[in-house]
């Protein structure tokens, strides 16, 4: 049985390296596919996928439809830019 991995990057500096360290620890039994959320995809299936996984930062790893724990959180929100104080004088 294939292992499918889904690798969801915003094709720059930072998210390269993950996407090749991805790449060359993959075996003959996985099946990569790759979505370049610059470009997106002709079908909109990669902005599904992301709402789907609740995707809330790049670059994210799904391994056999789970997102991956590492990818998961840290979302950028209104509250934790409050907090740091951005928007108060």
């Amino acid at each position: 049985m294939k292992r499918q991995i889904e690798i969801f990057t915003a094709n720059c500096p930072v998210c390269d390296p993950v996407v090749k360290m991805v790449k060359d620890l993959a075996c003959d039994n996985c099946e990569l596919t790759t979505y370049d959320l610059v470009k997106q995809c002709d079908d909109k299936s990669c902005v599904s996928k992301i709402n789907e996984y609740g995707i809330k930062k790049l670059q994210a790893i799904a391994v056999d439809g789970k997102l991956l724990d590492c990818c998961k959180g840290n979302a950028i929100t209104k509250e934790k830019l409050f907090e740091a104080g951005i928007g108060k004088a």
